[in-house]
């Protein structure tokens, strides 16, 4: 019982921190005398020194968009700039054909605002332009922008940074569904589905994790954050395991039985985790992450700890475990799951398949990072 208090102490204490994070970063954008107001009449003196054109693509549903358009008005005014590009997103495009568009009207660099989706939508945008994407984080998981170490509570400086830093070239990774579950059980997918490839700038994965996102809580997840994806997990701890059959590149065919398979072009998650500690953004591979558990809590806990000691460097290659998460790499990716399972790219659900693909596409997309 102590230990359960803990643990939702915690909770609480975490809850709270994340509510005055985000009531402290509102007070930031709307302050006017504040030192983020200052840092954006430094950006506007750098954009009006770059002489760029800047595009921002916006996701208006997060409740601090006009904030921060406010704000980058406010200091463009004050400076007397030509007015950046703006749009924003909709449910039917979330942002590619937006930033088409902007590269179509001459865009030196493109911003997403907005969460993970629209960091998704602007990148595929982008790949193969040479245009280089910024980023302003604004969601729950924040993934791209975590592994590129870029701020996640303060966005008007990593808007500096998406202006006025250093452009690193990054591997994208591409997943196709050649079968859906639907497909499977006699019924029918619509050829721009079954045609269209999911592009991915973190983690692909299909099983326990597709499933945890599946039944995440909107609601909750508006109010905790990422901590809602934790809460949807322990709804499916005791769910069956997964019986896939995988060929690497031109490996003989693999068979198992799985709680998750992982593809990732990085590996950093919230909350400190590091899922895939080899996978590196520039690297040309795809990281590959299988995840079983068995014994019910007990094998959950052991996975925890070899997860928590992997992100620290320590591997632990003992046999038997009855929580493991075992890695390899590859460039290409096919696997056929018996039933049909879930399946995520970046914490967006495509939905439920049958069997597909995957393949690295390196150094195709442009991003604006900070300095070394």
């Amino acid at each position: 019982m102590a230990s359960l208090g803990v643990a939702v102490l915690s909770a609480v204490l975490l809850v709270l921190a994340l509510w005055l994070r985000k009531k402290e970063l509102r007070r930031r954008i709307e302050s006017p005398r504040g030192s983020a107001s200052r840092r954006a009449l430094q950006l506007a003196r750098d954009v009006e020194g770059k002489g760029q054109l800047v595009a921002f693509v916006a996701n208006p549903s997060k409740p601090d968009v006009a904030l921060l358009r406010a704000a980058i008005e406010r200091s463009r005014r004050e400076r007397h700039l030509p007015e950046p590009l703006w749009y924003e997103t909709t449910v039917a495009d979330p942002g590619v054909g937006q930033t088409r568009k902007a590269v179509a009207e001459g865009a030196d660099v493109v911003v997403a605002v907005g969460g993970d989706g629209t960091v998704r939508a602007v990148a595929e945008g982008l790949v193969g332009t040479g245009i280089p994407m910024g980023l302003m984080p604004l969601g729950t998981g924040n993934l791209l922008a975590r592994n590129l170490d870029l701020p996640l509570s303060d966005p008007l400086e990593a808007m500096r940074i998406a202006l006025d830093g250093r452009d690193r070239t990054i591997d994208v990774g591409w997943l196709k569904v050649i079968t859906w579950e639907s497909e499977v059980d006699g019924g029918t997918v619509g050829e721009e589905e079954t045609q269209r490839d999911h592009l991915f700038l973190v983690i692909a994965g299909l099983g326990f994790d597709a499933a945890m996102v599946a039944d995440t809580d909107e609601q909750l997840k508006r109010r905790v954050g990422w901590i809602a994806y934790f809460v949807a997990g322990f709804k499916h701890l005791h769910g069956r395991r997964t019986r896939i059959h995988l060929v690497l590149d031109d490996q003989p065919m693999r068979s198992a039985r799985l709680r998750s398979l992982l593809i990732g072009n990085c590996g950093k998650l919230p909350g400190g985790i590091t899922l895939l500690p080899d996978a590196v953004l520039d690297d040309g591979w795809l990281d590959i992450a299988a995840i079983d558990t068995r014994a019910g809590i007990a094998g959950w806990a052991q996975l925890w700890g070899e997860v928590m000691m992997q992100g620290v460097g320590v591997r632990n290659d003992l046999p038997a475990k009855i929580g493991r998460i075992d890695h390899t790499r590859a460039q290409e990716v096919r696997l056929v799951v018996q039933g049909g399972e879930h399946v995520q790219v970046d914490g967006d659900l495509v939905g439920r398949v049958a069997e597909l693909s995957a393949r690295i596409d390196p150094g195709a997309l442009v991003v604006r990072v900070g300095a070394v």
